[in-house]
């Protein structure tokens, strides 16, 4: 009797310790799932064409619409990689819908440039899934062999890329979509020029109310086959600064997939320089300057350097170097005019090459300086405007660059090689001092400008050289008030506009002298068009076949389907 008990219980405690160890394998598991699915969406890329993407989850700030660009989905023929454990295989899209604040980093370090996401993330998901309840455990599933066995089966290619569009301007540009409403509250509500986020995700625009918005792109690009007629865009985001705002920009490095990259920068009149959340709309952290009678001090233009690891500040006669992983006040002192040589006046505007370790600073005092990234030290000083620089953007190439003045009728093309003199410039109308925007598509062929009287006008610059200058491919008119911001998306074919200008009354007409005219006054705004407006634009196009694709053709055609062009 006592030797059947004995057997008896042997048995159950090896059974119990099998019990434990297929438990534990099976958590291994679905661990390893998790983190294979994760790894595919990240290396999925960023923007698939429309028609193929999903709309993205809920923010904190608006479970309906939300700045983050879900990862593209998987074809049918990716259906073996996705997890047999739909607890396990959620575990990462609850995580970021429920508390995306979480993932971001807290203020008091700064915000860093993370090569791969929290590792509070897999710490979450391990615990999530190793206190499911008894009945989800002894449900069948695949253990750690099967499920490596399951992934082994169909590897997920490495450089698989969705298409690329390239821009066409053989055609008008055909509307989209755009947001006029929220910008109409306000008398003289203009805006100052929208820039898309790097990844294409979503697009920043600033207004003369002091108030940042970002707006994702339209729902209806993500529909495949049917054609849908495109609603007003309203902001997902509004983040309200105290005064006028100087500069804003995006931080360099800015991917949806990873929130602790989602930061903008804005500086305003009397204020530091703010680094405001894209998820959620907080004030995450603040750099501050001090002149010489330790005076607070506003940074009049804004600039991440392309690896992400710093921000440079233009100031009068200054540029101040902040480190973004330590917010705060201590930052690097550049100057730009010593003893009384160099660039003087305000640095309105700061541009990286791509391609090589310096960067270009614009001045209201009409000039152009070239430094290095490293230590600032001065390269060269140029000078042809005829205006105070208020933009400047680089060719792909790292070795053109291009800049526009206020008040000054010519962009003019750079060459940091022969920087002597302009390789060419082209002619656009700047009649104000307001800023004019003006910007590149990613393969640097079309140049694209807005201007004073609304007309948006595109150059052909891929043959320009010393030869001559590159003649316009298209002009239109979006609006008929000032088109002061013009943005080329980094993925899609769309170009986004910004109008509107500060305006003052005009002086009516006296009439005739020997008739009196009752209640006329002196001043009137009745020939004026306030047109304050986001626009977006589907610039046609036509997948770029050189990059392979097995379904290429298929999302060519929801891409055609969707923009309509």
């Amino acid at each position: 009797m006592r030797d059947a008990e004995v057997q008896s219980k042997g048995l159950l405690k090896s059974c119990e310790s099998k019990w434990r160890v297929a438990t534990d394998l099976a958590v291994l598991g679905r661990a390893f799932n998790i983190g294979v699915n994760l790894l595919a969406s990240l290396s999925g890329g960023l923007l698939p064409p429309p028609g193929r993407r999903r709309k993205a989850q809920g923010s904190p700030m608006d479970k309906n619409t939300d700045p983050e660009l879900m990862p593209p989905p998987s074809d049918v023929d990716d259906a073996p990689r996705m997890s047999p454990d739909p607890v396990a295989g959620s575990a990462v899209s609850q995580e970021l819908e429920e508390d995306p604040v979480s993932l971001s980093t807290p203020l008091e370090t700064g915000f860093g440039t993370p090569s791969e996401l929290s590792p509070r993330i897999e710490e979450q998901e391990l615990s999530e899934n190793v206190s499911l309840p008894a009945e989800e455990t002894n449900r069948p599933e695949l253990g750690s062999g099967e499920a490596m066995e399951a992934v082994s089966e169909e590897p997920a290619p490495e450089d698989e890329e969705y298409t690329a569009w390239n821009y066409s301007f053989s055609q008008l540009p055909q509307f989209l979509s755009g947001s006029w409403s929220e910008f109409s509250t306000q008398p003289e509500n203009f805006l100052k020029g929208c820039k898309w986020a790097p990844d294409g995700s979503c697009i920043l625009t600033c207004s003369a109310d002091n108030i940042l918005r970002i707006y994702n792109l339209p729902p209806e690009l993500y529909n495949e086959g049917e054609q849908l007629e495109y609603a007003e865009m309203a902001p997902v985001l509004r983040m309200v600064e105290g005064d006028t705002i100087y500069d804003y920009c995006w931080y360099s490095l800015m991917s949806s997939i990873q929130p602790d990259t989602s930061y903008v920068a804005s500086s305003s009149r009397e204020n530091p320089i703010h680094i405001w959340d894209a998820f959620t709309g907080e004030l995450r952290a603040s750099f501050r300057a001090y002149n010489h009678l330790d005076e607070l001090t506003a940074a009049h233009s804004l600039c991440f350097s392309p690896d992400g690891s710093q921000l440079f500040c233009g100031f009068n006669r200054t540029v101040r170097v902040f480190s973004t992983a330590r917010p705060g006040r201590d930052c690097e002192v550049r100057a730009t005019f010593a003893k009384k040589q160099g660039q003087s006046g305000i640095i309105s505007c700061i541009a990286f090459s791509p391609a090589q370790p310096l960067y270009a600073c614009g001045s209201y005092s009409r000039s152009l300086g070239l430094y290095a990234w490293d230590d600032g030290s001065p390269l060269t000083l140029l000078g042809g405007h005829q205006g105070g620089i208020t933009h400047l953007c680089f060719h792909p190439d790292g070795n053109r660059f291009f800049s526009g003045a206020r008040k000054d009728a010519e962009l003019l093309c750079w060459d940091v090689r022969q920087p002597g003199h302009p390789l060419w410039s082209l002619s656009r109308e700047v009649t104000t001092n307001q800023r004019i925007y003006f910007d590149l598509d990613p393969t640097g062929r079309f140049l694209v400008s807005g201007s004073t009287s609304g007309a948006v006008s595109v150059w052909d610059i891929s043959g320009a050289g010393h030869e001559g200058k590159p003649e316009p491919v298209l002009s239109f008119l979006p609006q008929k008030d000032c088109t002061n911001g013009v943005s080329l998306h980094p993925g899609l074919p769309l170009l986004a506009t910004a109008s509107g200008q500060r305006v003052f009354p005009e002086p009516t007409d006296s009439g005739d002298e020997g008739k009196q005219e009752v209640d006329i006054p002196l001043l009137s705004m009745r020939h004026i068009h306030l047109e304050c407006q986001l626009q977006l634009w589907w610039c046609g196009g036509s997948p770029d076949t050189s990059i392979p694709d097995a379904h290429q053709g298929e999302k060519g055609q929801g891409r055609k389907e969707g923009g309509g062009g």
